[in-house]
């Protein structure tokens, strides 16, 4: 299980959530995505001794004078991440297995991607969808910006508008985003028409897809001949769940879904993650940033 209770809201546990988001602060800046960081002005960080060449308006007299021999002070560029975050909140989201949801796991890795931005100062911005967008913002730093997140994603839409419009949640992001930005995708990407939405985004960015899925997405439980209904494009299909052929060929389109799904991603500078509702968000998370995730391929 992971950190939050369903039935919580993520402003009430906000305080748990930063404990388990205080690493993942520190791989954002330390880890596979520290090159992301832009300079932003300087800052002293510390002294070492003088080498023949340095500038000797550089040298640190108090240090100088206090160890008997030349110092120069060091300075560093003070960095800073753009974050944004792409949350599909599609009716397939919601589809649980007895366990946590995708969009319940998405959720909770979206409010720590949210909580460890704030903690390093980075902006970090969102927009949630399902058939229509239903938030967005740019990226903006501080307290503020994470509570009206969190809020947000604790909010469902009154009304959930069918289908997915994953494509253009994605080309929104492209034109909120006014320099280079580390873009985290969470969806199930059961939808059709975001393929080169995605390139786009990825070719001024970095981005991050994090593929949802359960159970159900694997083997459908046995109920004998049962009617479904495609809560995405409202399809209707007679599905004989107990048949051992279905069952295989259920299994095997779904690996070639992420397979071509992994495939583009690759291609394109995308990195894919398969994320489990059963898994914890921290650990996919800090995986991510320390770039040992299974399945995450660049």
């Amino acid at each position: 299980m992971g950190i939050l209770n369903s039935q919580e809201s993520l402003v009430k546990k906000a305080s748990y959530l930063r404990i388990a988001a205080a690493d993942l602060a520190e791989g954002m800046k330390t880890g596979n995505f520290k090159s992301l960081y832009r300079g932003q002005g300087i800052e002293f960080s510390g002294a070492r001794e003088y080498i023949r060449g340095d500038d000797i308006r550089s040298i640190d007299w108090n240090v100088t004078a206090r160890m008997g021999r030349p110092f120069v002070k060091v300075f560093e560029e003070e960095r800073e991440l753009q974050i944004f975050i792409v949350l599909d909140s599609s009716l397939s989201m919601q589809l649980g297995d007895g366990r946590t949801s995708k969009y319940e796991s998405a959720v909770e890795t979206a409010a720590l991607i949210a909580i460890a931005a704030e903690m390093n100062q980075c902006p970090v911005g969102a927009v949630f969808f399902d058939g229509a967008i239903h938030f967005s913002c740019s990226p903006v730093a501080g307290r503020e910006q994470t509570m009206l997140l969190l809020t947000r994603l604790d909010k469902a839409p009154e009304e959930p508008v069918n289908g997915s419009v994953l494509g253009n949640a994605l080309t929104g992001a492209g034109k909120l985003l006014k320099k280079r930005s580390l873009v985290f995708i969470l969806s199930d990407f059961r939808s059709a028409g975001w393929d080169k939405p995605l390139i786009n985004l990825a070719h001024k960015n970095d981005v991050v897809a994090i593929r949802l899925q359960n159970s159900f997405d694997i083997q459908l439980p046995e109920m004998g001949v049962v009617p479904f209904v495609d809560t995405e494009s409202g399809e209707k299909m007679i599905l004989p769940t107990s048949s051992e052929r279905f069952k295989r060929e259920w299994k095997l389109q779904n690996e070639n879904r992420v397979r071509r799904w992994k495939d583009l991603c690759n291609k394109h500078g995308v990195t894919p993650v398969v994320m489990n509702s059963t898994d914890e968000p921290v650990k996919i998370l800090s995986s991510i940033f320390t770039h040992k995730a299974t399945g995450i391929k660049r």
